[in-house]
């Protein structure tokens, strides 16, 4: 079976432009005190994870881009608990693929504002509480603190209401993708690798060094 390239690719370059945002503009977000988590979510992941799936319309490539983003988070250990962070990136590209694929949402009519709106209401809440949760249940496993049921009740209340900024900023987020697509950019294909390649690079080399920088190595 052959290797299609340009979406192995297309996985690389989303996944290393959600690392990067992740590390570089999540740590200045968290640095002034704003939500992180879900300004990231709503914004950066819904945003650039609807982005791959309207181009590329295949499932399973937003759960790639959630490992590409959460091993790059890996390389930028600062914020607070880095591994959580690379656990929920992951778990936010499973979910919205699994959600995206569940509901076939490739197929349904998404050219009204009203459907877009109702998209990115249901897609950021979703994934963003979801992650959550699956981050508060596996951070103690991988920590070997234990997972105890009892711990995680406590805070559903919390991680629900925590998700409605994450849903309000999918209200702008995925219209704005879906009418950026309406002016059909491309890019050839003897241009699409070198500048895919290029700016993937460019996130790992940038993350690395700032990494690199700040431990004074």
């Amino acid at each position: 079976m052959m290797i299609d390239r340009k979406f192995l690719v297309g996985i690389i370059v989303f996944g290393s432009l959600w690392g990067f945002a992740e590390c570089i503009l999540g740590s200045v977000l968290r640095d002034v005190n704003l939500p992180a988590g879900a300004i990231m979510t709503g914004v950066f992941a819904v945003g650039l994870m609807t982005l791959s799936r309207t181009t590329f319309a295949r499932p399973g490539m937003q759960t790639g881009i959630g490992l590409i983003a959460g091993g790059l988070r890996l390389f930028n250990p600062f914020g607070g608990c880095f591994i959580c962070s690379a656990i929920a990136i992951m778990a936010e590209g499973l979910l919205f693929d699994l959600i995206w694929t569940g509901f076939s949402l490739d197929k349904k009519t998404t050219q009204t504002l009203t459907n877009q709106v109702s998209l990115g209401i249901t897609s950021a809440y979703l994934v963003y509480v979801g992650g959550y949760i699956i981050t508060q249940i596996l951070t103690p496993v991988f920590s070997s603190a234990g997972f105890y049921l009892e711990n995680l009740i406590v805070f559903i209340p919390q991680i629900l209401a925590s998700g409605l900024l994450a849903a309000l900023l999918g209200v702008i987020t995925i219209p704005a993708v879906f009418a950026s697509r309406k002016l059909h950019f491309t890019i050839q294909d003897r241009l699409y690798y070198p500048i895919s390649i290029g700016i993937s690079a460019f996130c790992w080399v940038f993350v690395i060094a700032n990494t690199l920088i700040i431990l004074g190595l």
